[in-house]
C-alpha cells in the first residue's frame, strides 16, 4: 500500500472526486481544434504539501497541455532574470476586467494590464533569454523542468494547432510590436509562447509546481531554488488579483487562494506556506474556466478551512516528539524483571508529542508521522501538553484517523489535555467520547498505565502466597542462609487505599519493600502543590535513604490500592551490619546499583524535557 493510501485526506479527495465527477455542465475549448478532442469525462485531483508529499485521484496521471496555467511561472523566471523594475516597464499588474485574449494594452503606459493575460504573457515571453528561438525554447523547458522536478516535454500536436490558428495572439503581437512592447519578430515570440501553452504536464506535476511557490520558490523534492521569497510574492499576488480573469473577483471571494486558470481545462491554486492543488477538466464554463475545477476548489477549501485570510499560518511540524517506552519510561520504579521487558518490548507503546497549531496542513503532515509507527505499535500514547489549538479540519481528519487506528486494535490514550484552553479541550475530550479512548490527567500517569498494560500480557505473576526475598533486587545476591538471616528481622505491614505510609518530614526509622499493590510518591513544590514523582509496585523498597543514613522523611508515600509492606527497622539494619558485615556488604552494593537505575531513569527523563 502507497504512503497516502488509506490516509483521511485520500479518502476525502476520492469523495469528492466521486461527488463531481457526475458535474456534466460546460463545453470543451474547441477555439484550438486539438484540445477539442479531449474526453470530457476526464478528471484529476493532486495536491502536494510544502514537504513534498502528493495525494492524487481520478486521471492525475494522464497529461494535457499546461496552457494559461504556465503564465505564472513563466512570469516568475521573468522576475527572477531582470528585476521587477525592468520588468514593469513591459508588463503592468493590473486587473483589466477584460477576457484573457482581448486585443487592449494600458492606455495611459502602452502596456499590457498584467502578465496573466495572453498579451502579458506574449509579452514576458518575448523577453526570453538566449540568442537563437533554440536557446530561448531550451531555457523555456529547463525553466519549467526545474519547478515540476521532471523534465517536461511539449505536445507537438498542440504546439501546430494553436500555431495554426492562434491569429488572435497574432494580433496582439503585432499591436505590441507597434506600440514598442516586444523588440523581436512576431512569430518567434508566438512559437515560444504557442511551446510554452503546450509543455505536457499531469495534476500531480501541477501541484508539485505550485508547491514550489508555496514553499517559498523551493521545489520541495528536489531542493531547488528556483524563486526567490520576494519574486514568489509577486507571482501570488498577480494570481490573487487576476489569475481567473474577470472571474477573480469572486474567486477571491469565495475560495480565497491564488490561482490561475487555462483553457485545456487546469486550475492551480495555492494555500502559501502549507500545499498547493491542481486539478484538470476539460469542460469550461463561460468564462473559461473548468466548471468541477471550480467547484471543486469551492468545496476544499471551505471543508478545511483554506480561505487566505482565514489562515495566516504557515506550516510548523506539529508533533514536537516520537519516542517509545523503549526509550522514556514512566516514574514507576521497576524490579529488573519488568524493565528487561520495557526494553525488548516497549516498542510497542508509541508515544508522540504535540505542540502549537493543529490545522489543515499541520494535521496532514503528523497523520503521516503517525502512519510511518512501527507496525508493532500497540498503544499511541498522545502528550497535548503544548497544544495550543485545533481547527474543525484537522478535528474531522484526526477522527478519522483514530477511527481508523482504533479498528486495527491500537490502543489510543490522551494525556495532558489543555484544560486551560477551552476550544482545544472540548475538541479532544469530543474525541475521546467519539471513538470511546482513554484520556489521563497526567504524562507520567498514561505513560505508567500503557507500562502495565504492556507488561500485564508479559511479565510472570508474582508470587503473592510465598513471599520469597530473593525476588528482590535489594536482597537477589543473598544465598539461602543469608536470606534466611533478613526473614526473621522483616515483619509485614497493611495499608488501606490512599492512606499515607511515610510522611514527608517525620522522622525515617523504616525500609520498607513493596509486597502487594503499588505506592505512590509525592512532593511538594515551592507555591504548596503536591505532585507525584514516581510509584512503586511489588518488589520494589523505599524510605531506605532515612533508615540507612537517618534524618527526615523527603517525599509522601502514599498507598494506590490495599497494599502488603514488608518492614525493616533501622536498629535491626544496623544490628546485622554489626553481626553479618558480609550480608550488609551485598546489601549496600545492591542498594547502590538500584540507585544507579534510577538515577539514568532520571536522567533519561531529564533529557526527554528538554
Amino acid at each position: 500500500m502507497g504512503r497516502t493510501e488509506g490516509s483521511p485526506f485520500q479518502r476525502y479527495l476520492e469523495g469528492l472526486h466521486a461527488e463531481l465527477k457526475g458535474l456534466n455542465k460546460g463545453q470543451v475549448a474547441d477555439y484550438i481544434p486539438e484540445l477539442a478532442k479531449a474526453a470530457p469525462s476526464n478528471f484529476g485531483i493532486s495536491f502536494a504539501t510544502i514537504d513534498g508529499e502528493v495525494y492524487s485521484v481520478g486521471d492525475s496521471g494522464i497529461e494535457f497541455s499546461i496552457q494559461s496555467v504556465s503564465k505564472p511561472f513563466a512570469y516568475g523566471g521573468a522576475l527572477s532574470r531582470l528585476g521587477t523594475e525592468a520588468l514593469l516597464t513591459k508588463v503592468g499588474v493590473e486587473p483589466t476586467g477584460e477576457a484573457f485574449n482581448s486585443i487592449v494594452l494600458d492606455q495611459v503606459n502602452n502596456r499590457p494590464f498584467n502578465p496573466m493575460v495572453n498579451a502579458g504573457a506574449i509579452a514576458v515571453a518575448a523577453l526570453a533569454e538566449g540568442d537563437t528561438p533554440e536557446e530561448r525554447v531550451a531555457g523555456m523547458r529547463r525553466l519549467f523542468s526545474r519547478f515540476a522536478g521532471r523534465e517536461l516535454a511539449v505536445d507537438e500536436a498542440v504546439h501546430r494547432s494553436e500555431a495554426e490558428t492562434g491569429h488572435r495572439n497574432r494580433a496582439i503581437a503585432y499591436l505590441m510590436l507597434n506600440s514598442g512592447m516586444i523588440d523581436r519578430p512576431p512569430e518567434e515570440v508566438l512559437d515560444l509562447y504557442f511551446q510554452q501553452c503546450a509543455l505536457r504536464v499531469t495534476t500531480e506535476d501541477l501541484a508539485l509546481m505550485g508547491a514550489v511557490l508555496a514553499n517559498g520558490g523551493v521545489n520541495p523534492r528536489t531542493g531547488d531554488r528556483v524563486l526567490g521569497a520576494a519574486e514568489v510574492r509577486d507571482v501570488l499576488t498577480l494570481m490573487m488579483t487576476c489569475g481567473m480573469y474577470d472571474y477573480a473577483g469572486e474567486w477571491s471571494y469565495e475560495v480565497g487562494l491564488p490561482a490561475k486558470s487555462g483553457v485545456s481545462g487546469g486550475i492551480l491554486a495555492i494555500l502559501p506556506g502549507q500545499l498547493s492543488v491542481a486539478i484538470w477538466s476539460p469542460p469550461l464554463d463561460t468564462i473559461g474556466n473548468s466548471v468541477r475545477g471550480i467547484e471543486a476548489c469551492r468545496q476544499i477549501s471551505r471543508d478545511f478551512g483554506l480561505h487566505l485570510f482565514m489562515n495566516a499560518a504557515s506550516v510548523e511540524d506539529v508533533v514536537r516528539r516520537v519516542a517509545s517506552a523503549r526509550d522514556q519510561h514512566s516514574m514507576r520504579i521497576r524490579n529488573p524483571r519488568d524493565r528487561d521487558i520495557l526494553l525488548e518490548v516497549g516498542h510497542r507503546i508509541a508515544i508522540v508529542e504535540l505542540q502549537g497549531t493543529l490545522y489543515f496542513a499541520s494535521a496532514e503532515r503528523m497523520i503521516r508521522r503517525f502512519d510511518a509507527l512501527p507496525d508493532e505499535t500497540r498503544y499511541l500514547l498522545l502528550d497535548f501538553r503544548r497544544l495550543t489549538s485545533i481547527d474543525p479540519a484537522a478535528r474531522r481528519f484526526f477522527s478519522d484517523f483514530l477511527r481508523r487506528k482504533c479498528a486495527e486494535g491500537v490502543e489510543i490514550i490522551f494525556a495532558e489535555v489543555p484544560g486551560h484552553r477551552a476550544e482545544v479541550c472540548a475538541a479532544l475530550e469530543g474525541l475521546v467520547a467519539e471513538h470511546d479512548l482513554t484520556a489521563i490527567e497526567t504524562f507520567d500517569a498514561a505513560l505508567e498505565d500503557c507500562e502495565e498494560r504492556l507488561l500485564a500480557d508479559l511479565r510472570q505473576p508474582f508470587d503473592f502466597t510465598s513471599f520469597s526475598l530473593n525476588k528482590i533486587s535489594l536482597f537477589s545476591t543473598l544465598d539461602h542462609s543469608e536470606l534466611a538471616v533478613v526473614e526473621t528481622l522483616i515483619h509485614p505491614v497493611a495499608y488501606s487505599e490512599g492512606e499515607t505510609i511515610v510522611r514527608r518530614g517525620d522522622e525515617g526509622d523504616i525500609l520498607f519493600v513493596v509486597a502487594r499493590g503499588t505506592v505512590s510518591v509525592w512532593v511538594e513544590d515551592q507555591r504548596g502543590s503536591r505532585f507525584r514523582v514516581g510509584s512503586m509496585g511489588p518488589g520494589q523498597f523505599f524510605g531506605e535513604m532515612a533508615a540507612l543514613g537517618g534524618g527526615r522523611r523527603s517525599a509522601d508515600v502514599v498507598a494506590d490500592e490495599s497494599v502488603v509492606c514488608y518492614a525493616l527497622r533501622s536498629v535491626e539494619i544496623e544490628d546485622l551490619g554489626q553481626t553479618h558485615p558480609q550480608i550488609m556488604t551485598k546489601v549496600l552494593r545492591s542498594l547502590a546499583q538500584e540507585f544507579g537505575v534510577r538515577l539514568r531513569q532520571a536522567n533519561a527523563l531529564v533529557s526527554a524535557l528538554k
